[in-house]
């Protein structure tokens, strides 16, 4: 079944994408909720217009997500947490520390565009990708210590 995309969906595509899905996730959840219409003649030309008249506006977002990725450029956060004397943390580090960290340092990041590569559940060096726009995405290196 083709839908069309109203919103971004991770791990499936962005706004405005015509995507392959089995019909019952298309038919019971993505165009119940709102997130998709399906992919007919009327709908897709709807969905060419109002690409076109969002060209302009698309093209200062992809400048804003590039500014951003600009600006953090080779930072390297530092992520306190609670941790026993073998170096494992207790709970785990998540999006909104790494979301707060960057906020610290004058970069507001929205936490749900934050994805971690690996599971961090020590101290030591890792890595996030923040996808800030569809062709624009960063790696954050991030150091985990003991508080």
């Amino acid at each position: 079944m083709e839908v069309i995309l109203k919103t971004d969906i991770k791990g499936l595509g962005y706004k405005n994408d015509t995507v392959n899905v089995k019909p019952g996730y298309g038919r019971n959840y993505l165009i119940p909720q709102g997130f998709a219409i399906i992919a007919n003649e009327s709908n897709r030309k709807m969905i060419e217009e109002n690409i076109k008249q969002a060209a302009h506006k698309a093209e200062k977002i992809k400048a804003d997500a590039e500014a951003i990725a600009n600006a953090i450029g080779d930072t390297v956060l530092e992520i306190k947490a609670k941790a026993g004397d073998s170096g494992k943390i207790f709970g785990a580090v998540t999006t909104l520390q790494i979301s707060d960290a960057l906020k610290a340092k004058g970069i507001d990041v929205d936490r749900k565009k934050i994805s971690f590569k690996s599971e961090v559940k020590m101290v030591g060096d890792y890595e996030v990708e923040i996808d800030l726009h569809k062709e624009v995405k960063k790696d954050v290196k991030f150091s985990v210590v003991a508080e």
